[in-house]
């Protein structure tokens, strides 16, 4: 029966190839749109984890600025509440701590050997190293005694280096200017790879003491980066700082601090919540090709029980139970759908590449993401198969035979 019932839906099908491939199409394009939209929001969202993760290990960062609201931080950036004492009693006060870093922060234009940059000067401690997962690749990070002389040395990232200097190039003992003052590169961290303004490799390194001498002009920092031993530790790090910085404020009431905390795995968090919201969206747009291909399937199954209304009758008439009447035509619906949604998967997965490759959008095909719109595939194919295939089984042998 199944044997006989294959060889009755290709023969089907063969009947009239062209109205079958544009059928298929609808199915094929839907598929290869769910995959490809899909995989763009994963790789998005493994790309902004990733990034998250590069910019610390185990991290917690205290802002200036009151809290109002869960994650909402009012007077960020412009506010002044935040101090280098701060970070030092943290330091000194707070168990389960490997590093403390404050930083003071903003983008200058720098000038070197006739080149120029826009870029992010960060003002910082030793620690940094440690808070931010930053490895040097030449040279050497500034030492304590040159942040307490407010020496004139740089760091450089490697996007930086290269803006600078050319790529690849050694700027070990050159100067470069930043607001009419020469600082003496020393040392060119490790590329960590990232874009936007918080770019680790598109930035330049000088001692805090040097960036509020020199640069900013006040003595607040813009941020304090705290590594916490282990992920376990966290939370308690976490509550243990926001009580400390609490008492060195003079403030009674928490919901009045003049800081906010936010620890990494919250900025994960909501990042993943954010890039999966924009995962569905995109999901759902393509989704809506899958519901157009299915009812070019009902039209078309529809179509092939009017045609063939005389051979369903003659079959009726001879004896062809209505089940299996029912089987050949829903059979041709679901073959249609599993071919189409075999070739979408095969050409979703090829366009994920090449977006990847020449549109530079990282994307993430998922095992998960090929087993649901394959899935997809087959429900639609039975949903929009079965009305054609019972309105086939229910036809009456005699009025069938009468059609013309």
């Amino acid at each position: 029966m199944l044997k006989d019932l294959l060889k009755e839906t290709l023969w089907s099908l063969r009947g009239n190839k062209v109205r079958s491939g544009l059928t298929i199409l609808g199915i094929v394009i839907g598929i290869a749109s769910v995959i490809t939209m899909v995989a763009i929001g994963q790789g998005a969202q493994a790309t902004i984890e990733k990034n998250i993760q590069a910019i610390g290990s185990n991290l917690i960062m205290v802002m200036p600025g009151s809290q109002r609201g869960e994650g909402v931080s009012q007077g960020r950036g412009s506010a002044q509440t935040l101090t280098i004492e701060d970070a030092d009693a943290i330091r000194s006060t707070i168990q389960g701590i490997k590093a403390v870093a404050p930083e003071v922060s903003r983008r200058n234009q720098v000038t070197a050997k006739g080149n120029n940059t826009n870029t992010q000067i960060v003002g910082t401690v030793q620690d940094y190293l440690t808070a931010r997962n930053i490895k040097m690749d030449t040279g050497s990070f500034f030492n304590d005694q040159q942040i307490k002389g407010s020496a004139k040395v740089a760091v450089l990232g490697a996007t930086a280096r290269d803006d600078l200097f050319g790529a690849n190039s050694n700027p070990i003992g050159q100067s470069i200017r930043i607001r009419n003052n020469d600082f003496q590169v020393i040392g060119v961290t490790v590329a960590k790879g990232g874009a936007g303004f918080a770019n680790p490799d598109d930035s330049i390194y000088v001692p805090i003491t040097s960036a509020q001498h020199y640069l900013s002009g006040d003595n607040f920092v813009n941020d304090i980066s705290i590594a916490a031993n282990d992920q376990s530790a966290m939370a308690s790090v976490q509550e243990e700082v926001g009580n400390l910085l609490l008492k060195r404020h003079n403030i009674s009431n928490p919901s009045s601090a003049d800081f906010s905390l936010m620890n990494q795995n919250d900025i994960i968090a909501t990042a993943s919540s954010i890039t999966g919201t924009f995962t569905i969206l995109l999901a759902s747009i393509a989704g809506i090709s899958l519901l157009v291909g299915g009812i070019g399937i009902m039209n078309m199954m529809l179509m092939i029980v009017t045609e063939r209304t005389r051979e369903i009758g003659l079959r009726k008439a001879v004896g062809t139970r209505k089940i299996y009447i029912n089987l050949q035509f829903l059979a041709e619906a679901i073959f249609l759908t599993f071919f189409g949604g075999a070739v979408g998967i095969v050409l979703g997965w090829g366009a994920s590449l090449l977006v990847t490759k020449f549109a530079s959008i990282t994307t993430q095909v998922s095992l998960s993401s090929v087993l649901l719109a394959f899935g997809v595939s087959a429900a639609v194919g039975i949903i929009f198969g079965f009305y054609p295939a019972r309105r086939a089984a229910n036809l009456s042998p005699i009025e069938a035979l009468r059609y013309e």
